[in-house]
């Protein structure tokens, strides 16, 4: 029994002394409870983007787009009064909805000729779908009461008659890309592109950090001088095999029956840069930490929470702005809104500039500081080698 605790005391020096798996261990549990808890601190979505198309503009449609502007779960981002380029203005504003009054919608209210208000949801986004569209129909359900309430106690009807008179106008809610809401349509390509990018970074986590342990590096400089083209030896395989990876994607969109085949071509394009910035982040890291396991438990660290962060499911306005900050350099919160706009929405190429130039920035940056970081470790190598 004392051999027994002896390994046992033995074993927790080992754990505390390991300087990176004490702080996994302890650090992993306390960042990721204090960046989910401030992630889903709000509990609820508020002041999501809607656009509200005003045809009649008389005082009871204000109402009711004062009464849309006052609910804590909407906010108008675009107030217009025609219907024209709505397809790109959803997207652009990145809107939950849009809720069309027609002309002439007080006048039919008065004159009993039931008008209809029509509400577009987005369900690219189906948890902001719903959030909207209760809301809407919340504000709507209240305004349709005090219409009728109203109208009808002027017509003099008895209090008990009210409710069981007629309804001033009808709500339609049409879902829009994603119409039947499917969830697969919805999550399945967010989080294929995740296991992409873990897988990722996890292999290259290794490419650098296994020469450095292995004692190879020197030898892996005397082939090839050049900084450039040592990043090129380590990242091209990985290029060329996320390329298989890609096409087993889209293999599965014929297999599973996905509706994914708009913009396919750019969207390629598109991948192929977020997988250029990921890969140039995984060898930075490598370099850096001249440890396999270390530099796996790093990159792992970073890519677990990626998902979550990148505000494919739970907005990012929803988030604080130093979380906000995190997700930025996360390659895949601008490659998920890209795949968005070109196949879910089928959206117009020029809306994912935004997206690409944040990727390029990430691209440049990460090639920038894994040039230097292994042309000072070249430089250290080779020094060494000649004295």
């Amino acid at each position: 029994m004392k051999t027994f605790f002896e390994l046992l005391k033995r074993e927790f020096r080992l754990f505390w002394n390991n300087n990176v798996l004490r702080i996994l261990f302890i650090g992993a549990p306390i960042m990721y409870g204090v960046l989910l808890g401030y992630v889903y601190c709000k509990g609820k979505v508020t002041d999501l983007p809607i656009i509200v198309v005003d045809q009649d503009q008389s005082k009871l449609s204000k109402r009711a787009v004062e009464m849309m502007d006052d609910n804590e779960v909407l906010k108008i981002a675009v107030l217009k009064f025609d219907e024209n380029d709505l397809s790109r203005l959803m997207i652009e504003k990145d809107a939950a909805s849009v809720v069309i009054i027609p002309a002439g919608f007080e006048k039919q209210v008065l004159t009993k000729k039931y008008p209809e208000v029509t509400t577009i949801v987005n369900t690219a986004n189906v948890l902001t779908a719903n959030y909207a569209s209760t809301a809407i129909q919340v504000v709507l359900g209240t305004l349709k009461a005090g219409v009728q309430l109203e109208t009808l106690r002027k017509q003099g009807v008895p209090e008990n008659l009210l409710l069981s008179q007629y309804e001033p106008f009808k709500t339609t809610f049409i879902k829009k890309n994603n119409r039947s809401t499917n969830y697969m349509y919805f999550l399945w390509p967010g989080i294929l592109a995740t296991v992409l990018q873990q897988v990722l970074m996890l292999g290259l986590a290794l490419s650098f950090a296994s020469e450095f342990e292995n004692g190879t590096f020197k030898e892996l400089v005397g082939k090839a001088p050049s900084t450039f083209k040592l990043l090129l030896v380590k990242i091209i395989p990985y290029l060329l095999m996320s390329f298989g990876v890609w096409l087993l994607y889209w293999f599965f969109t014929w297999w599973f029956d996905i509706p994914f085949y708009h913009n396919l071509g750019i969207l390629t394009l598109a991948a192929g840069l977020f997988v250029v910035a990921v890969c140039f982040i995984g060898v930075l890291v490598s370099i850096v930490i001249p440890n396999q396991l270390k530099a796996t438990e790093v990159l792992m660290v970073i890519a677990t929470p990626s998902f979550i962060l990148s505000g494919f499911t739970w907005p990012l306005s929803q988030m604080p702005g130093w979380i906000q900050g995190i997700a930025s350099v996360i390659p895949l919160t601008h490659f998920l809104p890209i795949f968005r706009i070109l196949i879910i929405e089928n959206g117009p190429v020029d809306l994912i500039y935004p997206y690409i130039n944040k990727l390029l920035i990430l691209t440049v940056v990460g090639f920038v500081l894994a040039f230097v970081a292994l042309y000072v470790k070249k430089r250290k190598v080779l020094k060494v080698a000649k004295a």
